[in-house]
């Protein structure tokens, strides 16, 4: 419940999603008792093992894919419905963590638009279930006993943790979705059960130790929230309260053996299937932050997830738990083939077009109208720009920046024929000397990610190049300074910093970033003209979804921000611009004639989507700028 109420936004569960490491404790402590019990009684079967965890999650997992994939045909867009069905298949084949873990960069589409996100979990499980068994019984084979489990299980306790420390910060997603650094938390229930009969607390002490235990799962649920880094050494304090909890083993207990909690306790995997699907269609039709649509979808949650477990679980678990081996086997893969196959062909017909209105579909397919070059031209690796030429082979003008630059080159290019115009961009990568990556918040890119060494790379190279070759630079500079603004990812989390590391964004920081912008674009113009361009406005939400989404529903409006938005979070920027300018003469391109009226900067045009994303421009909305560029190269003339 504490997993579910987070997600749905309630208020005093922002560290909700605890619960997951506190079920892998739960999770560790049964399976472990499966095999300890079977192994210690000689009748332990890997493979019985294995027929009982895919009754256990398997079927369940199976409707909902169904359902989704049912519903999904109806009414979401072909790339919804691709992307739908490529994540059934990974459910399905329970690699969805690796899944989710490879789509973490920079690009990624909204977790909160991911229907089987939550299979994540589920994935960690299998993974985790396919592994004990085989560790304990060869640790059996090779000396029967708990004491040699325990020793192992120690080893694996410590060695995971450890790498779940160390990679927290540095690779905070990949500490997340995989398993190595998530298997503490199930060998740490395991250890429970094996230490068990030895540790028999008395009455005091077993009460003792459920009051520490449940205090501490609390505290974890009301200090945590999502600027906490995880799991690493802060999933300790959830993970302990429940082994005090398990330890204590208070049948009847106040907490865990009421009539309402065990109702709860029977259905939560089915609840759980099917929490995260609600939220998400909540999402897809704006009410997630609607109180009346959050109390609706929780109720909602709890009837699927009673349904799911009364017509579901339950009936496939004794049917299947009567099948021989060879007829369980067959009703098992014919099962995973009826939501495999359909998935696969979604998948390979690219969402299956011409279900939905013309309109919808075009506004939808913007999602994929970018940078015909972006793979060949834009770095995400390594610390040097391929330097792709745009409009003919000399070079006349420098686009520098991160990726919001490499969306505009071909309106840059298209300003004049035969342009010459040279990208070097880089992936989150404002050109600031000066400029140092706070790692904690760079996510997968990880080592790989060389942000300073390709601002050192450019700086040489426009010192030695012609003085007569101008700059264009254009940056986001306000993701380095607060953080993304996407739907529920908004923080004060500076990404960069300069003398020191900042916490949060403050005053101090802004001022300090905004001289080094001014330091960094007057020390290029020491040499050649220098163009800045005004931040491109950041909708916070993927237009072409939510146009899309709303044009199925029948609503033909525009999708647009107040501007009073963009400059509140751009201001800073506008005021560093404009002291360069000031100072040392450059340019100042502003788009937002172009993207904005008075009162609201536009996400679409004539129902067309300006955007690929949320905030970089489609290759149909960077057109709108060719106009501004033009003033580039009549002064270069």
């Amino acid at each position: 419940m504490a997993v579910i109420l987070y997600h749905f936004g309630v208020p005093g569960f922002s560290g909700g999603f605890v619960g997951v490491d506190v079920f892998f404790v739960i999770s560790g402590f049964l399976m472990t008792g499966i095999v300890i019990k079977g192994l210690e009684q000689g009748s332990f079967s890997v493979l019985a093992f294995y027929g009982a965890r895919i009754r256990r999650i398997v079927p369940a997992l199976l409707g909902l894919c169904c359902v989704l994939l049912v519903l999904g045909y109806a009414v979401l867009t072909p790339p919804d419905y691709k992307t739908l069905a490529t994540h059934a298949l990974s459910a399905i084949g329970f690699v969805s963590n690796f899944k989710f873990w490879d789509e973490a960069g920079y690009f990624d589409i909204s977790s909160h638009e991911k229907w089987l996100l939550h299979t994540w979990s589920l994935s960690v499980e299998w993974q985790f279930y396919l592994l004990l068994p085989l560790l304990l019984s060869v640790v059996w084979r090779w000396k029967p006993g708990r004491i040699p489990q325990i020793i192992v299980l120690l080893g694996g306790i410590f060695l995971s943790l450890g790498l779940s420390v160390a990679l927290t910060d540095r690779y905070p997603t990949t500490a997340f979705f995989l398993l190595p650094m998530r298997a503490w938390e199930m060998l740490a229930g395991g250890l429970v059960f094996i230490l068990s009969p030895a540790l028999r607390p008395n009455e005091f002490s077993r009460r003792w130790m459920e009051t520490c235990g449940l205090a501490l799962v609390v505290m974890s649920i009301l200090i945590f929230d999502m600027e906490s880094s995880w799991p690493g050494w802060r999933a300790t304090v959830p993970v302990l309260g429940a082994m005090m909890i398990l330890l204590a083993n208070i049948q009847g207990s106040l907490w865990t053996g009421g009539r309402l909690v065990q109702w709860l306790g029977d259905r939560s995997y089915s609840l759980y299937l099917w929490h995260w699907p609600v939220f998400v269609a909540l999402v897809y039709g704006e009410l997630h932050r609607e109180f009346w649509a959050v109390a609706i979808g929780i109720a909602l949650t709890l009837i699927l997830g009673d349904i799911s477990c009364r017509w579901i679980e339950n009936p496939s678990r004794r049917f299947l738990g009567q099948a021989k081996s060879f007829r369980f086997g067959a009703i098992v893969v014919l099962a995973l083939l009826v939501v495999a196959l359909p998935a696969l062909t979604v998948r390979l017909l690219e969402g299956v077009g011409g279900r939905l209105p013309p309109i919808v579909e075009k506004v939808a397919a913007e999602s994929n109208n970018v940078n015909p070059r972006v793979k060949e031209c834009h770095a995400d690796k390594g610390n040097i720009s391929p330097s792709c030429v745009w409009g003919g082979g000399e070079w006349k003008v420098i686009a520098l920046g991160d990726s919001h630059i490499s969306v505009v080159m071909s309106a840059i290019a298209a300003a004049q024929e035969s342009a010459g115009v040279v990208q070097w961009s880089y992936s989150g990568c404002p050109f600031i000397l000066g400029m140092k990556i706070n790692r904690v918040n760079v996510g997968k890119l990880g080592s790989d990610y060389q942000c300073e060494g390709f601002v050192e790379w450019a700086k040489s190279q426009l010192a030695i190049l012609p003085p007569q070759l101008p700059v264009v630079m254009l940056n986001r500079y306000a993701s380095q300074a607060f953080g993304l603004n996407e739907i529920n990812s908004a923080s004060e989390r500076p990404r960069v910093y300069f003398s020191k590391i900042h916490h949060r964004t403050s005053p101090e920081f802004l001022e300090e970033f905004g001289e080094h912008i001014v330091d960094t674009t007057c020390e290029i113009a020491k040499q050649r003209r220098v163009y800045l361009v005004r931040p491109i406005p950041e909708m916070g939400f993927d237009v072409p979804k939510t146009l899309s989404r709303r044009l199925a529903l029948g609503l033909r409006e525009e999708v647009s921000i107040p501007i009073e938005d963009y400059r509140k979070r751009n201001q800073w920027v506008w005021a560093a611009q404009d002291a360069a300018a000031k100072r040392c003469g450059v340019r100042i391109l502003d788009p937002l004639p172009y993207l904005c009226d008075a009162s609201r900067c536009y996400g679409s045009r004539n129902l067309q989507a300006l955007y690929m994303d949320s905030n970089h421009l489609s290759e149909t909305g960077n057109k709108l700028l060719t106009p501004m560029f033009q003033s580039v190269f009549d002064e270069s003339r």
